[in-house]
């Protein structure tokens, strides 16, 4: 399944104005990325600015039709082989049905939070394998579409939140993963669509919790492991922001 990020609208000029607060703000700067050329924004905000966004459709939609001759939007490469050695994590209907995430645990060994050591797995990868047999075989829908097949993964997701950033990225799956959390559309040239605004909500979050878990467990350089994980989805981690994570630490116990 091939995915590209793409903002369907440049931010409104309605938006682009000064919101008073007495505590920083966080800047919207998308950056270019390989998957998608994305729009240009900014946000114009009082004090310290932290770049981490991307430009996104404040109406909330994302109609494929704003693109206009959707043969005129480049087409998505598809994603590299898996790599070599990975933890292959194998799912079918009956795990899907039944919420099963024994095929994660056996795969992964990982079979609770507290059981990941992240480096062997920052190294190895981790990437999924969904043998899905539709009711319907002239069924035209992605994946990602299936309504039991996402919420396994939400399931999966909120058990490992950090997931993300031990996926194998080179090979598509923190698009592929982001697929079943994020709304989105599909589209035959472009691939996966997403509404640019839960995007936005789903990489900021995941930058809060992989950070301070890689900090928890001592990776070197967690500032750069989780900026890389953002930048794969279109987004720019500033420094100001992990800054403020650092000065305002959570107890994690």
């Amino acid at each position: 399944m091939a995915t590209a990020i793409n903002p369907l609208l440049p931010l409104s000029p309605s938006l682009k104005h000064n919101i008073p607060s007495s505590t920083p703000w966080v800047s919207c700067r998308p950056i270019s990325v390989s998957m998608a050329t994305l729009a240009n924004s900014n946000f114009t905000r009082p004090r310290r600015q932290v770049s981490a966004s991307v430009a996104f459709n404040p109406s909330g939609k994302f109609d494929l039709s704003l693109y206009g001759d959707e043969e005129d939007s480049p087409q998505v490469e598809p994603p590299m082989p898996p790599t070599e050695g990975r933890f292959d994590v194998t799912i079918d209907n009956d795990a899907i049905r039944w919420l099963d995430l024994s095929p994660f645990h056996n795969a992964t060994g990982i079979t609770s939070p507290s059981s990941a050591e992240p480096k062997e797995f920052l190294e190895r990868t981790i990437g999924f394998t969904i043998d899905y047999k539709r009711d319907d075989p002239n069924d035209p829908r992605e994946q990602s579409e299936f309504p039991d097949i996402r919420l396994w993964f939400v399931r999966l997701d909120a058990t490992y939140p950090w997931l993300p950033v031990l996926l194998d990225w080179r090979a598509g799956e923190l698009a592929r993963y982001a697929a079943m959390l994020v709304p989105h559309q599909m589209s035959m040239r472009m691939g996966v669509v997403f509404n640019p605004e839960a995007l936005e909500l789903f990489i900021m979050k995941k930058v809060f919790i992989v950070y301070s878990w890689l900090k928890q467990r001592g990776i070197p350089k967690p500032r750069l492991k989780t900026s890389d994980m953002a930048r794969m989805l279109g987004f720019g981690i500033g420094d100001e922001l992990f800054d403020l994570i650092d000065q305002h630490p959570l107890d994690s116990s």
